[in-house]
């Protein structure tokens, strides 16, 4: 599982939840804020309309105030409809009449015995007047009203505000105080994410090393780099580094030491039974074969003690081909015991690859001759060269009976010998000429035959420039 990825999950979501919960609750506090302000706004209304009757009680009958009050607080008549009003963008009436709001407002006075003076909401007052906050239906809409009674001439005046214009303006400011918030969360989502991948670079950093090394290059990593959150994993990393280190320390130096100790003895052995099968030599032969299996063995560990070192390489560019041809011409006389014919198919002009050509001889020479071992007698050897990528592939293409996908990794391994009927060897060929393989920057691996028929194909692909990896330490 991904931490980066798991924070970022976290941190995301936490970021989004927060957010959303404060716009919902801005949005409810800003509606909540807004109904008192329009509410206040009614109040406000109904205590001027209350100020310009008490004004005029006093100067004008009752029938003289109806008319005054209808002439200031009626909405002036226009030829444009309530459909056409909601229709219009411009909020301004005609000539400047007013506004399309003031229809949305109503107002309603009655004198002291409740006889109506002044009415635009026309709503049911059947259940009687009552100061306060209240709500009304009509004409087809729903009605916020305030009603007071004027303590000095006794007048009950209302003033209404339609439920959905309140609604529109009070929703209207409310999104306007969150959209600030909706539109800044992406960018802050982003930012988030940003400072999370920022934040593991060094992680990463610490990453790359520890995939490029190689058994040949361990080396302890910079716990300088390290954030102090890991420095304590870096450095216990380190310790098992120099472990392993130490570890395949001894063990390269024990398969030296010991190959090269048995070199004497064995050549000392078969001297020996060479003057022994004189005598006798059909008593003697199976030793004498046994004894050159085991000097194999011991030159094969030598081999591949002297490629995990690395040491003494220094690479230099030679013709690829020329190569090929040369272990191919090496092999030559081991495929013609058995009638095997070695071909090969050059698709290049001039393969110039950085490499030591001794090892890439040997590494030639060791996957032909494990061809010609297991391949049938009067069959061919295709050995091709192609030019792939930035560099070069090889491959060495026998007609015997191959090696199961499941088995071909276990193949590449050290001392595995998949078929113990054949040959002589130790299991170390096809482990040394990986081991080459990589060594240059390159890579082995085992296939199937392109064309479907019973076989095995070994591909090598090796890098033109150079990328030899030395031993360091």
């Amino acid at each position: 599982m991904s931490l980066t990825r798991t924070l970022i999950v976290l941190v995301t979501s936490t970021v989004l939840l927060i957010a959303l919960i404060a716009a919902a609750w801005s949005y409810l506090e800003s509606n909540h804020e807004l109904e008192e302000l329009f509410d206040a706004e009614l109040a406000q209304s109904t205590r001027i309309v209350q100020g310009l009757v008490q004004h005029l009680v006093d100067t004008q009958s009752l029938d003289q105030l109806s008319s005054t009050l209808e002439e200031t607080l009626r909405l002036p008549d226009t030829v444009i409809s309530e459909t056409e009003l909601e229709r219009d963008r411009n909020e301004i009436l005609p000539e400047g009449a007013g506004h399309k709001y003031e229809k949305k407002l109503a107002f309603e006075v009655w004198s002291p015995e409740r006889e109506p003076l002044l009415d635009t909401l026309n709503a049911d007052d059947s259940g009687g007047l009552e100061p306060g906050y209240h709500w009304a239906e009509s004409t087809g809409y729903r009605w916020r009203t305030f009603t007071l009674q004027d303590p000095a001439t006794g007048f009950w005046i209302r003033t209404a505000q339609r439920e959905d214009i309140r609604q529109e303006l009070s929703q209207e400011l409310a999104l306007g105080n969150i959209l600030p918030l909706l539109l800044v969360l992406p960018l802050l989502v982003v930012a988030a994410i940003t400072a999370i991948q920022v934040s593991f670079r060094p992680l990463r950093r610490l990453e790359n090393p520890v995939r490029n090394m190689a058994p040949e290059r361990i080396h302890p990593l910079d716990d300088r780099q390290a954030p102090k959150e890991v420095a304590g994993l870096v450095q216990a990393v380190n310790g098992l580094l120099k472990r392993l280190n130490q570890a395949l320390e001894r063990e390269r130096r024990f398969s030296a030491d010991a190959a090269h100790e048995l070199r004497t003895p064995l050549a000392a052995l078969r001297l020996n039974l060479e003057k022994a099968c004189e005598t006798e030599p059909e008593r003697f032969t199976d030793l004498i074969r046994s004894v050159d299996r085991m000097v194999h063995l011991v030159e094969q560990m030598l081999l591949l003690s002297r490629v995990d070192a690395g040491t003494d390489f220094s690479p230099e560019y030679h013709n690829l081909s020329e190569i090929l041809e040369q272990s191919i011409a090496d092999v030559a006389p081991l495929a013609l015991k058995k009638g095997i014919e070695p071909v090969m198919e050059d698709e290049t002009t001039q393969a110039l690859v950085c490499c030591h050509s001794a090892l890439i001889n040997t590494l030639m020479r060791s996957l032909l001759a494990n061809a010609i071992l297991y391949s049938p007698e009067q069959t061919t050897i295709t050995t091709r060269l192609s030019p792939s990528g930035d560099g070069y592939s090889i491959s060495v293409c026998d007609q015997g009976p191959g090696i199961p996908l499941e088995e071909r990794e276990r193949a590449l391994s050290r001392f595995v010998r998949l078929d113990q009927r054949l040959g002589g060897g130790a299991g170390l060929g096809l482990a040394i000429a990986r081991r080459i393989a990589e060594l240059h920057g390159g890579q082995l691996t085992l296939n199937g035959r392109p064309d479907g028929q019973p076989g095995l194909c070994v591909s090598i692909w090796l890098p033109a420039r150079p990328t030899l990896r030395h031993r360091t330490s």
